[in-house]
């Protein structure tokens, strides 16, 4: 149902990136500094991975194997940008109660393509191995712990500026 509207609608998909992304800042923002709450955060963002990943579709795909092909997202590309869109909360989330931007990102690019290989060889799962699915599960994991950084540095601006505040008016 949800893809059906997509597909019919495939103009809102780039756009509803960017609340997603909005969403994650503010709530980075808010959550800047409670490690265990941002942990809570990615962790509740890896259910809809799994869900839409590994879920049974009710289908079985007659053959093990994955469709090589790589292809940057259009506009239109409603599944390739729903693949960005899909890590960019955890990965951005699991940067900033981690600290590591790198290792977040190598493990967003692992969880990625682990996701992948299980629908590859497990078709009764119904779900079809793709590598554009994998580049553009680590696309959206890089916007993720780039928007990490961004609202890092805003909450470390916005600390120094509340502690130079603070020193004057003493």
């Amino acid at each position: 149902m949800i893809t059906n509207f997509l597909l019919d609608h495939s103009a809102l998909v780039p756009v509803a990136i960017l609340p997603v992304a909005l969403v994650c800042a503010v709530l980075g923002l808010l959550c800047a500094g409670r490690r265990r709450i941002l942990w809570a955060l990615a962790g509740v963002s890896l259910a809809p991975v799994f869900a839409l990943t590994l879920v049974p579709t009710g289908r079985t795909i007659d053959e093990i194997g994955c469709t090589v092909q790589f292809s940057l997202p259009t506009l239109g590309a409603v599944e390739l940008l729903a693949n960005v869109a899909l890590f960019l909360p955890p990965a951005c989330f699991a940067a900033l109660a981690s600290r590591r931007p790198l290792t977040t990102l190598a493990a967003g690019s692992v969880l990625s393509a682990l996701v992948e290989a299980l629908q590859a060889v497990v078709p009764a799962i119904g779900r079809a191995c793709d590598t554009n699915d994998w580049l553009m599960n680590t696309i959206g994991a890089v916007l993720g712990v780039l928007l990490a950084a961004g609202t890092r540095w805003l909450v470390d601006r916005r600390a120094q500026s509340g502690s130079s505040t603070g020193a004057m008016s003493s």
